[in-house]
């Protein structure tokens, strides 16, 4: 009887402690709900870290921290935290932002439709703790780290252009140039691709030999932002590359406008309406060149040859003997041992039968080719 009455005590005993601890953990966390009310209503950190510690008070036996509700208390205060005390002058076991993922981890995700509002107030904290983060160390060139925290704001899927450009950006300068593309990619997705971002793709597509994508890309940012300088010299200089001179044609009088004295611009203009066969509007060019530079090899050369040209196929065309002469005279004159020119004025003085100065010039470009 006695042994008897001594079990019933103590599982009496047990059930009054447990009454008690239940007790303590409901109101602990009533409290802990007020104090957090509380902090959303005055911005107040004292009462956000007095809400911390209200149920760290209960998070102590394993059955409390399994709880859905505590821990999405928990994970809201904690979120809360990692944002708010960006100076982290509150000290944690470890940084609040590692604890609201610890906390996170814990609840169900079938638990988690119910407390969609919550969850999504916790993901919105902890995005933002995260880009705080990695903008510091971005400032410290922590890439890596910088890296590792954009990519978990990213997948938060806290839509944010700014973090996506971040990582498209931090993927670049990681030698990463395909992943880099894919978040390029993502902004695009979004229509939120600015004239910057168009060149830095291309640029990305050119590390990796693709050049048809990197033209593309150019060309498109071309059509959205038709006035951007960069871009259009830029996609000049890329169709001067392919030789791709009939599409240089329609759009290079808009960057000389941009630079009227750009003699680089102002010559590849000739040339592209040579090559379309432009030939008038191509010597207009040339002859601004020598305006800006008389002793601009290339375009005295050039017109030399259209003169030259001009010449041999009408031999009365005296204007164009008269401009051939004198051109490729003073393209031989700026480098006098420049094969083309010589051989241009080769073919002139066979033209004119002019055996002394063609005796010359034969005689110049024998020793210069053996």
């Amino acid at each position: 009887m006695k042994n008897k009455n001594s079990f019933i005590a103590s599982a009496l005993g047990a059930m009054l402690l447990l009454s008690a601890n239940g007790a303590f953990a409901q109101s602990a966390y009533k409290e802990a709900s007020n104090a957090f009310a509380l902090y959303t209503q005055t911005g107040d950190i004292k009462n956000l870290d007095n809400a911390r510690k209200q149920i760290d008070n209960i998070y102590k036996t394993r059955r409390d921290s399994s709880k859905t509700r505590v821990n999405v208390l928990r994970g809201m205060v904690l979120s809360s935290l990692a944002y708010a005390d960006s100076a982290r002058t509150i000290k944690l076991n470890a940084d609040p932002i590692d604890l609201t993922y610890q906390t996170l981890d814990k609840i169900d995700q079938k638990d988690r439709a119910g407390y969609a509002g919550e969850i999504n107030y916790i993901n919105q904290n902890l995005a933002a703790a995260l880009i705080h983060r990695a903008n510091k160390s971005l400032q410290e060139q922590k890439f890596d780290a910088a890296f590792a925290d954009f990519s978990k704001v990213d997948a938060l899927d806290a839509k944010s252009g700014d973090v996506t450009y971040n990582l498209a950006l931090l993927a670049t300068k990681a030698g990463k140039p395909q992943d880099a593309i894919n978040y390029y990619g993502k902004i695009h997705e979004g229509g939120n691709m600015s004239a910057q971002q168009y060149i830095e793709l291309a640029n990305l597509y050119d590390q990796l030999d693709e050049k048809q994508q990197a033209l593309s890309t150019l060309e498109e940012g071309r059509t959205k932002f038709p006035e951007d300088k960069s871009l259009l010299f830029l996609l000049i200089d890329k169709y001067a590359k392919n030789e791709a001179f009939d599409a240089i044609v329609p759009i290079i009088e808009q960057a000389i406008k941009l630079e009227p004295e750009n003699i680089e611009l102002n010559y590849l203009a000739g040339y592209a309406n040579e090559n379309a066969n432009n030939i008038e509007i191509a010597k207009s060019y040339y002859s601004k060149v020598l305006e800006l530079d008389p002793n601009n090899y290339e375009s005295n050369l050039a017109l030399g040859l259209i003169n030259l040209n001009a010449f041999l196929k009408d031999s009365e065309n005296q204007e164009s003997q008269y401009n051939a002469q004198n051109f490729l005279l003073k393209a031989n004159e700026i480098k006098p041992y420049e094969i083309n020119a010589l051989k241009s004025l080769a073919l002139f003085y066979q033209k004119t039968e002019d055996e002394t100065q063609l005796d010359r010039v034969n005689l110049l470009l024998n020793q210069l080719t053996n």
